[in-house]
């Protein structure tokens, strides 16, 4: 029987996901499929760390730059998605990589989810007043009292993920983590995890580094020329959402900055405390070499 092979390369933001996949990529001869939440959308570039068109060009990747900021998309879709694009692949190569730094689209593909709770009209109208009146922050401190499990692993700053959970929660009558990830679904493939680590020291020089090179190449024009759909939910996310900031007059441009920056590395910070969960067997970027042979124990040709 021939066996198909998933390769996850996860890890927080800037511990080297991208650059990794295509270097293996190349060496496995396969192609790379996106675990980006952000990525996914096409107007959305500089702001989200796209890789780039050297590394598109050497491999093709899938799930990039495919949908709308206008359209409505989350991880439900995702899955259906990667599993038809993965069932295409395996028809041609016994090999496929899965890289990104959203935990809950790489569960997505690997286990699938539960059916939660049809939700009633009113709570979601309730949960967009409480945002509208008193901002993101009530919503976090609600998720935070709540169900401090899922509030330690959700990227906080993302509104429509904190309005998911809180409706689930609410009609539910039980913590959002409770619900979700209770059946793993059976999948045609073999799962192959690795998770990236490095110093935290090392990861934030990296995210403020990055984000640095992102300003010089044209970050704030880019935040401007989306700053018009700004209410949409595939907006609510950071490198954007200073940007808006600022051009209301809530922060200087100098502020803006240096709260991606931060907002950047709490994410990090979030990212890692999932991932560890995990119990996946954690390398270095640089560790190319150890990690392929790493790899070739676990794929059986």
């Amino acid at each position: 029987m021939i066996r198909k092979y998933l390769i996850v390369i996860a890890g927080p933001t800037a511990a080297g996901k991208s650059k990794l996949a295509v270097d293996l990529a190349l060496h496995y001869r396969c192609e790379i499929l996106s675990a980006d939440s952000r990525q996914v959308y096409r107007e959305l570039n500089i702001g989200v760390d796209k890789p780039t068109p050297r590394q598109m060009a050497a491999v093709p990747h899938h799930l990039i730059g495919q949908v709308s900021i206008h359209e409505t998309y989350n991880a439900g879709i995702y899955e259906k998605e990667a599993l038809r694009i993965l069932e295409e692949l395996y028809t041609r190569m016994d090999l496929a990589i899965l890289v990104g730094g959203t935990g809950l689209y790489i569960n997505a593909v690997l286990e699938g989810f539960d059916v939660f709770p049809e939700i009633s009209p009113g709570i979601s109208l309730r949960l967009k007043k409480t945002l509208e009146e008193n901002g993101p922050e009530a919503l976090q401190e609600e998720l935070k009292q709540k169900d401090p499990e899922y509030y330690a692993r959700v990227d906080i700053h993302n509104t429509h993920r904190l309005i998911r959970a809180l409706e689930v929660i609410e009609s539910a009558g039980l913590p959002y983590s409770q619900l979700r990830q209770k059946r793993k679904k059976t999948r045609p493939f073999i799962p192959v995890p690795i998770l990236l680590t490095a110093e935290r020291s090392r990861i934030y020089q990296r995210i403020n580094q990055r984000v640095d090179e992102m300003v010089k190449l044209g970050l704030k024009d880019e935040a401007l020329s989306l700053y018009p759909f700004r209410h949409l939910n595939s907006l609510q996310t950071v490198g954007y959402q200073e940007w808006f900031d600022h051009f209301e007059g809530k922060l200087t441009e100098a502020e803006a900055i240096d709260k991606i920056k931060q907002h950047t590395r709490n994410y990090a910070k979030r990212q890692w405390t999932w991932f560890r969960r995990t119990g996946w067997p954690e390398f270095r970027a640089e560790e190319s070499s150890k990690i392929i042979a790493y790899l070739d124990t676990m794929i059986k040709k």
